[in-house]
């Protein structure tokens, strides 16, 4: 029997504000960026007839049908893109949340990400008029919060939560035994 043996029930501490704040930033982040992508599946119709359009005159000449799934591929295209980044998002939030220092760094490049994909798929899925000053809200509100929630996951309490998590693991391991 040893004293130096660790307890057999791990006690987590609980994450910091600013984990939290980081984690609710985020979140309201993906719930707009959802609602641009709702919004634009419900009005699907006026999309693709205003698509049409846009690929007519780019490719002037082109069949009916080549223009209705060329349009079809660009919408679908965006929406399927926006989706991946904020399922992307989504999984680098998760691992974030279970301890792992290394997802925050995952979080810059995925937040440039989704400024690349927003300027593309902004040219597809910004109707005129006041839909389209509603999506440019929810898209800059979703990049605001976004941001919001990275720089939270760098607050040094965030880094010392994640600190612990290390330390703690590295004293939980089970010694090995000889066979």
């Amino acid at each position: 029997m040893s004293y130096s043996a660790p307890a057999p029930i791990v006690v987590i501490p609980p994450a910091p504000r600013s984990v939290r704040l980081a984690r609710t930033f985020w979140l309201l982040s993906f719930v707009a960026g959802l609602a641009v992508l709702i919004g634009s599946f419900l009005t699907l119709d006026s999309h693709l007839e205003r698509l049409r359009t846009v690929v007519d005159q780019m490719s002037p000449g082109g069949g009916p049908d080549a223009v209705t799934t060329s349009a079809a591929i660009v919408f679908w295209g965006s929406l399927g893109a926006l989706l991946l980044v904020i399922l992307l998002e989504a999984a680098a939030l998760a691992i974030f949340s279970a301890r792992r220092g290394w997802s925050r760094w995952l979080m810059i490049p995925l937040l440039a990400g989704q400024v690349m994909v927003m300027v593309v798929a902004a040219a597809f899925l910004v109707p005129e008029g006041d839909a389209g000053s509603y999506v440019v809200m929810l898209w800059g509100a979703q990049l605001l919060l976004a941001f919001l929630g990275l720089v939270a996951v760098f607050v040094p309490s965030a880094g010392g939560w994640l600190k612990a998590a290390r330390i703690q693991s590295a004293q939980v391991r089970p010694a090995r035994t000889r066979q």
